[in-house]
């Protein structure tokens, strides 16, 4: 027991693991002093985030200071052991950069929707080698949740195109498709679907209005149309009218809904609107 208290590293170990436990019962307590905070849980998330990042760095700074007696051998060590991880954890480094570039340049954020190397869902955290994400899409239709935890590595940012559905602009050009017969008066089934979208085109224009002058300050980017439009197109079996217009990214599928449903009840009371749908004739 002397020869252990007696040791050089004896002391060194002892400070290392009182400094490691005084960081981690102040992160802990940090932490708590922000979950009971009246904070929004997307601020609660990136301060939390933010003081786990601080505690790593200040303990591998404490660590260090203990356990390197100068500046040179320090630099020596680094250089050695930086080397070799460059060369054995590659696609680990790479991840690690992908999370700078993730803070500084922000291609996305907690929050936001997202689609990333083909898989889509809402980004529930953001780590040193990977971002989580809240999967929607694969066999659910029309981009609503899955329920399934998807884990992307951060070097995938480099690799492969991001596509953010919220960031700066979270609105999304969405399409109704409805088919009438050639006998319809197709006119009138155009205005009817024109007017409930531009219905739901005053709430929002303003803000859509305000997110595009935005946008420009950044991207040469414009719209010289921002209101509902129906598309006529003729089709095999019928007159294929297209409603186009802008929804939130999180909301197409309920925009959607609404506006089939007001479709449809409209439709029932018009005599002259049919919908069409393909037939086929048997030969014998």
């Amino acid at each position: 027991m002397k020869d252990l208290v007696s040791s050089p590293y004896f002391f060194k170990i002892a400070q290392s693991v009182v400094f490691v436990f005084v960081v981690y019962f102040l992160t802990l307590q940090a932490v708590k002093i922000v979950n009971r905070s009246g904070l929004d849980l997307r601020t609660k998330h990136k301060i939390r985030k933010l003081i786990l990042y601080i505690s790593t760095a200040v303990n591998l700074i404490i660590l260090s200071l203990i356990w390197v007696k100068n500046i040179r051998t320090f630099s020596i060590l680094l250089s050695v052991v930086g080397a070799g991880l460059v060369i054995a954890l590659q696609d680990a480094i790479m991840c690690v950069a992908g999370w700078f570039i993730i803070l500084i340049r922000k291609p996305y954020d907690v929050g936001d929707r997202v689609e990333i190397s083909g898989i889509k869902g809402d980004v529930i955290d953001i780590r040193l080698f990977q971002t989580t994400l809240l999967e929607i899409g694969n066999w659910v239709k029309d981009e609503q949740s899955t329920g399934r935890i998807v884990h992307v590595p951060n070097k995938n940012i480099f690799t492969s195109p991001v596509f953010n559905y919220t960031r700066e602009f979270e609105y999304i050009w969405n399409e109704l498709k409805v088919v009438v017969t050639f006998e319809s008066n197709w006119k009138k089934a155009r205005d009817i679907m024109l007017s409930f979208a531009s219905e739901k085109a005053e709430v929002v224009r303003e803000n859509v209005r305000r997110k595009i002058k935005k946008m420009s300050e950044k991207y040469l980017i414009f719209y010289e149309k921002l209101t509902p439009i129906v598309y006529v197109k003729i089709v095999d079996h019928g007159i294929e009218l297209s409603l186009r217009y802008l929804t939130t990214a999180k909301n197409r599928r309920s925009s959607e809904s609404e506006l089939a449903e007001n479709i449809l009840d409209s439709f029932q009371m018009e005599s002259d609107i049919n919908f069409a749908y393909p037939t086929y004739r048997i030969v014998k």
